[in-house]
């Protein structure tokens, strides 16, 4: 049974390290969470370090300046690890080909500029998706738009044997008030239709290595009962942080508000429930991030 807290604080000298997620856990796409701040801030006064480990397509660079935009303060985190920059490797390592359709936003397109840490790097071109051999999702073109708009094109696509890369393994997402499909929801949709789809970012492997990595870099090698998973999603944080063994703190008062009737806390039962009916077990819960 998870045991609900009040605050990191109950359990941070227990860890060294953050791996903590970031909409719906620090911001809500809009603006930060002032509670969540100052917790990360108070952990890393203490000496813990803070990976910002999301499932967004976009290059660690881009985060900082989004992150900049809203107003979240460089000093409550040490380091960044995107969905993207894990996808983007791959992509550059050839494994959707190198004439790919490209489905996302168009302002998302610097997904496609070349890792220079990537040797012999394949060259992406962007085609139409009847010359592609491969599909890159960073996610819907419209995020209000059900992702049924894509049976067409992915029939088409399956037809043809097709991989699609997804760089958001995320279904859904809150910003402010408004929930928005991500590219988990098309790579869903793909793969229920008999599609392959590709995923790098929670709670797949390939985003925790890389998330190591930039630990690593931070000058300490943790061990892993030292980290601890901070997030809201289910199926991503909780899932993968369960997958590679790693604790976690479960944000309740996230995309699973509604159904852990979270107000400041969650409700213990429906709590219990939601985390049943998910068959996953965090080794701690709060309502939200303080």
């Amino acid at each position: 049974m998870t045991q609900i807290i009040e605050a990191l604080d109950d359990v941070s000298a227990r860890y060294d390290a953050l791996f903590v997620d970031l909409w719906g856990c620090l911001h809500n796409g809009l603006e930060p969470f002032p509670d969540a701040v100052n917790a990360l801030q108070r952990f890393r006064a203490g000496g813990g370090k803070v990976v910002l480990l999301t499932n967004s397509p976009r290059p660690r660079a881009s985060v900082e300046v989004q992150l900049e935009q809203i107003g979240v303060p460089k000093d409550c985190w040490d380091t960044i690890t995107t969905s993207g920059d894990s996808a983007r490797a791959a992509m550059f390592q050839g494994v959707v080909g190198e004439k790919v359709f490209h489905i996302g936003k168009k302002d998302e397109e610097g997904f496609f500029t070349k890792l220079k840490i990537i040797e012999d790097a394949a060259e992406i071109l962007l085609v139409s998706l009847q010359d592609a051999e491969g599909i890159v999702c960073t996610g819907p073109e419209d995020p209000l738009a059900l992702p049924e708009v894509y049976r067409p094109q992915f029939l088409y696509a399956k037809q043809k044997g097709l991989k699609l890369l997804c760089a958001n393994p995320d279904i859904v997402v809150d910003r402010g008030e408004r929930r928005e499909w991500c590219a988990g929801a098309l790579a869903a949709l793909y793969t229920e239709m008999g599609g392959e789809s590709l995923y790098f970012g929670k709670p797949h492997p390939p985003i925790y290595d890389l998330a190591h990595r930039r630990l690593l870099a931070l000058g300490s090698d943790y061990p892993d009962h030292r980290i601890l998973c901070i997030g809201d999603g289910i199926a991503t944080d909780i899932q993968g942080a369960t997958g590679e063994d790693l604790d976690s703190l479960f944000i309740s008062g996230g995309l699973a508000a509604t159904e852990t009737k979270t107000v400041r806390q969650p409700n213990p039962a429906a709590l219990d429930a939601y985390l049943e009916a998910a068959q996953l077990t965090p080794r701690y819960s709060i309502g939200f991030l303080r």
